[in-house]
């Protein structure tokens, strides 16, 4: 996921841009997968720690990723996990001055949570506390569809089709539209034009179809494929 801010993406710190079109913002980025690095066993969860407009200090991205390690002790292979840093420098903003974005790919779901706070420490427990519950009720979800499967099977329904739960999510309506070939600032002033908070559209730069969203802050975030 990259935020719109900056000019391009970098490794460092990057100043918030005062263009009015938004463009790829700066980030600071550490991958870690455990502790490979001093030779003991590889851990299966890949974790990246980044911040965006704010140094990145050690301390603060162990802490990240000591925490998030622990969140994900529910599902033990298989993950990628996304954390960002950003700090909002808008002195009305003393409450939530600091935001973290935390994006993973478990189980084959993706789940995302967002939290701010004062400093780095409190948006990041409150991010921790969101995530352990998403994590919890995919768990449940997926332990309970696995019983319900298997609950038909002993029960004689071999093809093991499971119902819809009531609380199941239902799409609704299905808009279908001609997509052309952008680039990520024609999206993004498209979008405003159209007063939507998303945007799908085909990156004329890399030829493959993006997601332009609205953030909490103001900002706008790209979704792409890897």
């Amino acid at each position: 996921m990259t935020p719109l801010g900056a000019a391009s993406a970098s490794t460092g710190v990057g100043a918030p841009s005062r263009a009015t079109t938004p463009a790829l913002a700066s980030v600071h980025s550490h991958p870690s997968r455990g502790a490979a690095a001093s030779g003991a066993k590889e851990d299966p969860v890949e974790i990246r720690v980044h911040a965006t407009h704010m140094a990145l200090s050690d301390s603060l991205r162990d802490l990240a990723t000591e925490k998030v390690r622990h969140a994900t002790r529910l599902f033990g292979n298989g993950e990628q996990i996304d954390v960002e840093f950003s700090e909002e420098r808008n002195p009305r903003l003393a409450d939530g001055r600091y935001r973290v974005e935390l994006t993973s790919r478990t189980a084959g779901q993706v789940v995302r949570v967002e939290a701010v706070g004062g400093d780095e420490r409190s948006a990041l427990d409150l991010a921790i506390d969101k995530f352990e519950s998403r994590l919890r009720r995919l768990k449940e979800r997926i332990i309970g569809r696995h019983r319900r499967v298997g609950e038909k099977r002993l029960n004689g329904d071999s093809n093991g089709v499971e119902e819809p739960e009531d609380n199941t999510l239902r799409i609704e309506r299905v808009k279908r539209f001609a997509v052309k070939p952008m680039t990520p600032e024609e999206a993004a002033l498209q979008m405003e034009l159209l007063g939507h908070s998303f945007y799908l559209f085909l990156n004329a730069d890399t030829d493959q179809y993006g997601v332009l969203y609205r953030r909490r802050g103001g900002t706008l975030g790209l979704i792409e494929p890897q």
